[in-house]
């Protein structure tokens, strides 16, 4: 995610509290059928013998990231990416599978070869692409929330505490900005950490934290889930990719995705998801590999 995760899932809940509660569980798998999406030949043509054969693909997720991928009320993994994913799984004339699991342990899963590809909010970073390819999706920035009536300011938070989702990449953005303050001779930036982005974004509401910083979509749709005990601070900043990754030795799983979102791009289905949930400000026109 710009962003993200021991396995955990949200608890079955309403939508708004699923933001802002978070419980311990076993590893979950939701399977669902791909909705009504005509299979693409080409895409399909461009799948490994293996993956065709099987007739599923498997993506990890970390069903905590609203409203990108999340668990509903009934423990169903859904959200944005998840229709994509559906809709890939459809062009591709396979049956998507959902395995949930913490965050940092997908890419090294996907590595192993337990997952086929990753499909939970990952921005594409140089670090990243040692290890996996990525088919660039979307764009996303970081930002930030406070409890409403409090002021923080993200380029000068020395000496606060700010909440964030562990393995993301605003964890690296969180340390940068430390560094400057103890540089500067400042306090530095207590980084609170959470396997799960619910419970990062609890601890603001709670007051435990003066902030939580997250994903654009995650953090605009939090505050408009948080009934007003949320402010948004300031406007997006670092924004990149996000990138559906799978490992370097699959490269025909690979072109198959990217084929694949361009032919939902093409026929309309891309569009119509991001504006289902109120997305489509970062949608991408091309859909690259690697940025490329």
């Amino acid at each position: 995610m710009i962003a993200k995760r021991t396995l955990m899932a949200i608890c079955a809940a309403s939508t708004a509290a699923l933001l802002f509660a978070g419980c311990s569980s076993k590893s979950s798998t939701n399977t669902s059928s791909a909705p009504s999406i005509t299979t693409d030949a080409a895409s399909a043509a461009l799948l490994p013998a293996a993956i065709k054969s099987k007739g599923t693909i498997t993506f990890g997720v970390d069903a905590t990231y609203s409203p990108n991928e999340f668990k509903d009320v009934n423990g169903n993994v859904t959200g944005w990416d998840i229709d994509l994913g559906n809709s890939i799984a459809g062009k591709l004339g396979l049956t998507p599978k959902y395995v949930v699991a913490t965050f940092d342990n997908i890419i090294p899963s996907i590595v192993g070869g337990k997952y086929d590809a990753g499909l939970s909010s990952f921005t594409d970073t140089p670090e990243r692409e040692k290890t996996v390819d990525f088919v660039n999706y979307y764009s996303a920035g970081i930002q930030w929330a406070a409890s409403t009536g409090t002021t923080v300011d993200p380029d000068n938070a020395c000496g606060l505490t700010i909440a964030v989702q562990t393995g993301t990449t605003e964890v690296d953005d969180l340390n940068v900005k430390s560094k400057s303050c103890t540089d500067a001779g400042k306090p530095a930036i207590t980084i609170l950490k959470f396997d799960s982005q619910d419970m990062a974004t609890q601890a603001a509401v709670s007051g435990r934290a003066a902030a939580v910083t997250a994903d654009s979509p995650i953090v605009q749709y939090a505050v408009k889930q948080s009934a007003g005990k949320l402010t948004l601070i300031g406007e997006p900043f670092g924004v990149a990719p996000y990138g559906i990754p799978v490992a370097k030795n699959n490269i025909g799983l690979t072109q198959a995705i990217q084929s694949a979102l361009k032919s939902l791009q093409a026929d309309g289905t891309y569009k119509t998801i991001l504006e289902k949930w109120g997305v489509e400000a970062g949608a991408v026109s091309t859909i690259t590999i690697n940025g490329k």
